[in-house]
């Protein structure tokens, strides 16, 4: 059986303080985003359930993932957390650009991180990695199939606002805040599709399963949505006004494509950009 994914977007780091930020290579986390990790360590009910945590690996997301999911690691000595090239965030510009491997060995020696999977030049934005569609579309399906074909029960990923859309493939209120739909620490849970689809959410032909994750009930009601997600089409429908939304404020870009396009400064509210 599929496991349950427990999806969550990384707490507040320096970079959501302000656009400004945006240069300040892999940033870490803010003291209200570690804050946020503490108020969601508190809070989310299946900590017990939950026998591999995953994340991106930049340092936000595994910091949040070491902090929120304590208890798992403490409860599983030998358990360490995966990190995943293919979650990282979607953009080019230094905030969404990882560190080097060894850095990050040298910073999480002795912590429960599982680097082994984070290659040189995962953070190299260009090919698998670049800042587009089709790239992203790839990588988010090729993560949902590594997810969909452990054997573990329930997992938690640890991921970006922009990435998680293309993770999830769920476009409702994806320009909430700026450039996605999650605020910082928010979960959601999902479920794999029985049925499989041969085609993404632009009607490309795919050559396999998508591995279609659908939010649960429990989850949408967690965070005030009535009714089941959106059905496949309404989503192919909700990605191309999401996309074009993003590329209208032009975020979600390659640096090139940001510098030439008028991106909002935002503000901060509770902890998140809009």
């Amino acid at each position: 059986m599929a496991p349950i994914i427990h999806c969550v977007r990384h707490a507040q780091g320096i970079h959501n303080l302000c656009t400004a930020n945006h240069v300040i290579p892999d940033p870490v986390l803010t003291d209200l985003g570690h804050e946020q990790c503490r108020k969601l360590r508190e809070a989310f009910p299946a900590h017990a359930n939950v026998d591999l945590v995953t994340a991106s690996p930049l340092r936000r997301t595994i910091y949040t993932a070491l902090e929120a999911f304590e208890p798992v690691f403490k409860a599983h000595p030998d358990m360490q957390l995966i990190a995943l090239p293919d979650i990282q965030e979607t953009s080019d510009v230094a905030c969404d650009t990882g560190s080097d491997p060894q850095v990050l060995r040298e910073e999480f020696a002795g912590k429960n991180v599982d680097l082994g999977l984070v290659h040189e030049g995962w953070n190299n934005k260009a090919g698998r990695y670049a800042p587009n569609n089709r790239a992203l579309k790839e990588r988010a399906r090729a993560a949902r199939r590594w997810l969909k074909a452990r054997p573990e029960k329930e997992i938690v990923l640890v991921t970006h606002g922009g990435f998680l859309h293309y993770f999830t493939e769920d476009w409702e209120d994806s320009s909430q805040f700026q450039g996605t739909g999650w605020k910082n620490t928010e979960y959601r849970t999902f479920t794999f599709t029985d049925e499989e689809h041969k085609d993404d959410l632009e009607g490309c032909p795919l050559d396999g399963d998508n591995a279609t994750l659908t939010e649960t009930l429990e989850s949408r009601k967690r965070r005030g949505k009535s009714g089941p997600t959106p059905s496949r089409d309404q989503q192919k429908t909700l990605y191309q006004i999401g996309t074009q939304g993003w590329d209208d404020q032009g975020l979600q870009l390659s640096t090139a494509e940001r510098e030439s396009a008028k991106v909002p400064e935002g503000k901060e509210v509770d902890g998140v950009r809009v």
